[in-house]
């Protein structure tokens, strides 16, 4: 039987806080969403409750008045940030807390607003946000991302159905997608992390020197880190809390040198960044360092990205994803990094995540550039995979391993 959309309500709820916080008795817990979310909000605090939390706080958003900041606002005030709103963030996850996002924008929300206001609150926002990130690029805390539909970002994906038929539509596909549609999720989601772990496992145990990718326009050569470590579904905090992430996530990641990238890549799926889309991008690397980028949409935005600073002209994370994975076998694109970094693999730049460096986690900064991990104010996510794509590992001792063919691993 069917299950109601109050039954799948509730399991994505409790999917989200039993499999991707894994919450703690006695553990306060932080929900962040946009008002537009508010039914899967307040799911998720009953939920959370019931799970053993203490106390569960919810910081809303609303992008209507986030577009009306970056319309109207007087020039030279964007420096300006609501710090109060990181501060919840902070002092959660240093009272031993958990930190929940409801990611849901309209992803071409300010696509039609001057890039250098964005960049200029952004780069102030992230520069705050900085020991709040450092918790989270370590796992010191546990928290998870999620998603949920809003009319913006409904209409965007569902462009020939009414309002309410494009709504119903994405709640579908956000339900398949995080296996919320089915009344055993939580065992199907213990057995999708026992798959994740074995082929994480699997490619850490290889230590390849590199990953070629070739396929789409794409020839590029990613170096990886000096003692790698993949990740790649649940991971544990030190004080041994499991939690996933990402619901969903298909993806198994490390972490690329900083130096030892060169070639040419191109994306296969349009990137949603900050409300605006970018589509068609083409970087080339040298030493590591990006020496050009494009796109034919968004190409300003996409430049003011990679200028964030010195780390943001870098690679932190390479991540592969079968091309056969559900989000992929959807067919649907779903304008959210969230979801569409399920349905290909990608690199990241930016940031690198502490913990894919054996040891990474108490190094210092010095120590974590020289085994090749990158430290920026960003980290975002774009899809370069497809059923065209290749991948090989490049051995220490200059062999060549066929990792993925047409986009499918073969490892």
């Amino acid at each position: 039987m069917a299950l109601t959309f109050e039954e799948k309500l509730r399991n994505y709820a409790r999917l989200a806080v039993r499999v991707g916080l894994g919450i703690q008795e006695g553990q306060r817990v932080l929900v962040q969403a946009p008002v537009d979310t508010a039914p899967l909000a307040r799911a998720l605090v009953r939920e959370a409750y019931a799970a053993g939390a203490s106390f569960v706080d919810v910081r809303w958003d609303d992008d209507d008045i986030q577009l009306a900041r970056f319309e109207l606002a007087p020039e030279g005030s964007f420096e300006q940030i609501s710090r109060w709103r990181v501060d919840a963030e902070i002092e959660t996850a240093e009272a031993g807390g958990a930190v929940i996002a409801i990611r849901a924008t309209n992803p071409n929300l300010l696509g039609n607003v001057d890039a250098q206001r964005v960049a200029t609150y952004q780069r102030t926002l992230a520069a705050y946000r900085k020991p709040y990130t450092a918790q989270v690029m370590t796992n010191r805390l546990n928290w998870n991302l999620i998603s949920a539909p809003i009319p913006g970002w409904a209409a965007l994906m569902f462009p020939d159905a009414s309002a309410e038929e494009a709504m119903d539509k994405q709640w579908d596909a956000i339900f398949a997608a995080t296996r919320a549609d089915q009344p055993d999720g939580v065992e199907q989601w213990q057995t999708h992390l026992a798959n994740l772990k074995r082929r994480r496992d699997l490619l850490t145990s290889k230590q390849y020197a590199a990953l070629h990718f070739q396929g789409g326009g794409t020839d590029l050569t990613v170096g990886l880190a000096d003692d790698h470590i993949w990740g790649g579904g649940a991971a544990d905090t030190p004080s041994g809390i499991t939690f996933t992430a990402n619901i969903p996530t298909e993806e198994v990641w490390t972490a690329p040198h900083r130096e030892r990238v060169d070639g040419v890549v191109v994306s296969t799926k349009p990137l949603s960044y900050n409300g605006v889309l970018i589509d068609g991008i083409r970087i080339e690397f040298q030493g590591g360092r990006v020496t050009s980028a494009s796109a034919k949409q968004g190409e300003d935005t996409l430049k003011q990205m990679i200028d964030t600073d010195e780390g943001s002209h870098r690679l932190g994370e390479v991540a592969l994803v079968p091309h056969s994975s559900p989000i992929s076998r959807s067919g649907l694109f779903f304008f959210n990094t969230l979801y569409d970094e399920n349905a290909a693999s990608h690199i990241a730049i930016g940031s690198a995540y502490r913990f894919n460096v054996r040891g990474g986690v108490d190094m210092s900064l010095e120590e974590f550039n020289a085994a090749g991990g990158n430290d920026s104010l960003t980290h975002v996510d774009w899809m370069i995979g497809s059923s065209e794509m290749n991948v090989d590992g490049l051995t220490r001792d200059g062999s060549r391993e066929p990792v993925m063919r047409n986009g499918e691993f073969v490892i």
